[in-house]
């Protein structure tokens, strides 16, 4: 009995002292919070701060002694981050439903066919994924000037699987790998086909996968800054991080406020998205790297 309680004692037991926790956790978690919600904070203080108070040395730098909308208005009316807003949400939206229906069916494929050089093939995927965007945006610029899409949305929207849909495959195919083979063998035993199978079976058991490869490649599609930057030149349809970059810069003047209130804008929908799914997020990439 005794033995039991020290052993207890030697797990999480000593988190029973007050000291103890508000060091070993409290604090930690504190510390995070603060790197973690800071730059918010920075940005937001920013985009409210009168033009004189952020050029000046005197008063507080991380308070709003005079708060004014001058620079969301600069924003919003005088520039077009309505329409880049509306740029990032349909691009963003479209590349990554083409993206994970591809990668749902590459995946399904490798991990569950069965077929010779498999784990090769998945190997393949995964290391195109690890190739860096600012050494393929240039042969897709070439492919992108033959088709004749420059300055259009369809261009972002073809080129971004081109990123997209590795990492998710390979999300997906350890996903896949967690569900059991027993339960597809007794649908075909059923007389299902590999469709249904997938359709009926595999996704619904895959929802959380699902989720947290929507997640990140709808992230990546909001946050991509090298090919939005090279394969659009119109004002109008620039995507949010190029025009909030591009336009609000006049030569060296930085209309920090309205940088900041762009910004700040532009990361709430990502930050939304997360809040709402972060539960299916975190299953997701725990089913990834399961097996």
């Amino acid at each position: 009995m005794s033995t039991d309680k020290n052993t207890d004692m030697g797990g999480m037991g000593f988190l029973d002292s007050t000291g103890r926790k508000l060091v070993t956790v409290y604090l930690p978690l504190c510390i995070f919070l603060f790197v973690l919600l800071f730059p918010f904070y920075w940005m937001a203080i920013t985009a409210f701060k009168p033009n004189n108070e952020l050029l000046s040395r005197d008063g507080n730098p991380f308070w709003v002694i005079s708060p004014t909308l001058a620079h969301v208005k600069k924003l919003l009316f005088d520039t077009a981050y309505p329409q880049w807003m509306w740029n990032t949400v349909l691009v963003s939206v479209v590349s990554t439903f083409f993206s994970l229906a591809a990668s749902v069916l590459a995946a399904y494929a490798i991990e569950r066919l069965r077929f010779s050089g498999a784990k090769h093939v998945g190997l393949a995927i995964f290391l195109a994924y690890l190739v860096p965007p600012s050494i393929l945006f240039i042969p897709l610029a070439s492919v992108v000037f033959q088709l004749g899409l420059f300055d259009t949305r369809l261009a972002l929207i073809l080129t971004y699987p081109t990123f997209l849909i590795p990492f998710c495959t390979w999300l997906l195919m350890g996903y896949f790998r967690s569900i059991p083979y027993e339960l597809e063998e007794c649908a075909l035993i059923d007389g299902a086909n590999r469709w249904q199978i997938l359709v009926k079976i595999v996704l619904p058991l895959a929802v959380p996968g699902l989720i947290s490869a929507g997640i990140f490649a709808f992230t990546l599609s909001w946050n991509e800054f090298i090919y939005a930057l090279t394969f659009v030149s119109s004002s109008e349809l620039k995507t949010l991080p190029v025009g909030v970059v591009t336009e609000l810069v006049e030569g060296d003047v930085y209309h920090w406020g309205s940088l900041m209130a762009g910004a700040l804008f532009g990361s709430l929908p990502v930050a939304f998205i997360y809040s709402f799914f972060v539960e299916y997020y975190v299953s997701g990439m725990t089913g990834s790297v399961k097996e």
